[in-house]
């Protein structure tokens, strides 16, 4: 078992008329549809992406 710490986050909505910057951010975090789920090392850079484009996605799980 890692002691590696991981957030899950979840698309909430379509990047659709968003700016390049953000549609760019989700495809950094590993999400591209609505639904669709990423687990990744909780860094303060992945942090500051997921508060970047907070408003399109959804934190599921932070373990």
């Amino acid at each position: 078992m890692s002691d590696v710490k991981t957030v899950t986050v979840r698309q909430t909505a379509s990047p659709i008329r968003r700016k390049s910057d953000q549609r760019a951010t989700l495809v950094g975090l590993g999400l591209n549809r609505v639904g669709r789920v990423s687990v990744l090392k909780d860094t303060p850079a992945v942090r500051g992406m997921i508060a970047k484009v907070a408003h399109m996605v959804a934190v599921v799980e932070e373990a």
